[in-house]
């Protein structure tokens, strides 16, 4: 199955925006009320030249410390090179003032698989003059050094050490300060499972290197050692519980369907004994003729 990157990002990010900003926008954060803050529906623009839909990622609404008007922030995460992607933010921010008529922060968040630049304005000029030159604020993950987060106490650098500059070598330290972080933020179950979630679908070990990560876990100290163990066996079992119970569900229902096709046929069969049609049958039991010779053949 696909993987929807797309709303990944846009939970994690909602989930922890504060935190977001504040990892990456300190400044921005400093500026920011974050006593006033809601998330606005999506917005759907359809690009008319290309014939495609887009839809932004997430909208915040909020103030500025100080000031009575509202802004609002776009957060747009890009997970694949698109080389009029600056021009799509400039369009983006274009239409949403028009809808909105207030100041306007356009954030893109770039989590390619390989280094890239990536240009964050979008301009517009003559050989007689400039008239346009929009920016918006760069992320490029893949730029970020994992081993610079790692003291940080901050949900969104734990998750987003997934997507950060490592090597195929450094995976298993990489998810070993990455469980070592979630310990030290002590956060309730659920933001928990949203962070392990995110960090195991981009960064996936083998085999030999979990019992790697295994045994440089027991070599941790005591107190820490017990936490970190705690975590990985209490994310397993509750993955083998809710396959467990998926695979339960599943079995149920075929066997429902199983049986009721079990019970349909029967009577399909004790209907066409007392000389009933095919197309008498079908009427009555809201099937179709072919579907009732089918069940009569079987």
């Amino acid at each position: 199955m696909a993987i929807d990157h797309d709303r990944l990002f846009k939970e994690l990010i909602r989930t922890f925006f504060e935190e977001f900003l504040l990892l990456f926008f300190p400044d921005m954060h400093e500026h920011i009320d974050f006593h006033h803050l809601s998330f606005l529906s999506e917005e759907l623009f359809t690009d008319v030249t290309a014939g495609e839909k887009y839809r932004v990622d997430l909208l915040v609404e909020t103030k500025l410390k100080g000031e009575d008007g509202l802004i609002i922030v776009h957060v747009e995460t890009q997970g694949y090179v698109q080389p009029s992607f600056a021009e799509r933010m400039f369009l983006y921010f274009s239409r949403l003032y028009e809808t909105y008529r207030t100041r306007i922060v356009p954030i893109a968040v770039f989590h390619y698989d390989s280094l890239r630049e990536e240009p964050s304005v979008f301009s517009m000029e003559f050989p007689f003059g400039e008239v346009l030159q929009f920016r918006f604020f760069p992320v490029a993950l893949r730029k970020e050094q994992w081993r610079e987060y790692i003291r940080q106490d901050n949900p969104v650098a734990a998750a987003l050490l997934s997507q950060m500059g490592y090597t195929e070598r450094e995976k298993v330290e990489l998810k070993k300060e990455f469980l070592r972080m979630l310990v030290r933020l002590e956060l309730d179950e659920a933001r928990q499972r949203l962070l392990l979630g995110f960090f195991e679908t981009y960064v996936k070990l083998t085999e030999e290197e979990e019992q790697q990560l295994q045994s440089e876990v027991k070599a941790m100290e005591t107190k820490e050692r017990e936490k970190v163990l705690e975590l990985i066996i209490s994310y397993e079992q509750k993955g083998k519980k809710e396959g467990l119970e998926e695979g339960v569900k599943r079995g149920l229902e075929q066997g429902m369907k199983q049986g009721m096709k079990q019970g349909m046929k029967r009577l399909i069969q004790t209907m066409a004994q007392k000389g009933m049609t095919a197309a008498e049958i079908a009427r009555l039991v809201d099937l179709s003729e072919e579907e009732v010779q089918s069940l009569l053949s079987e």
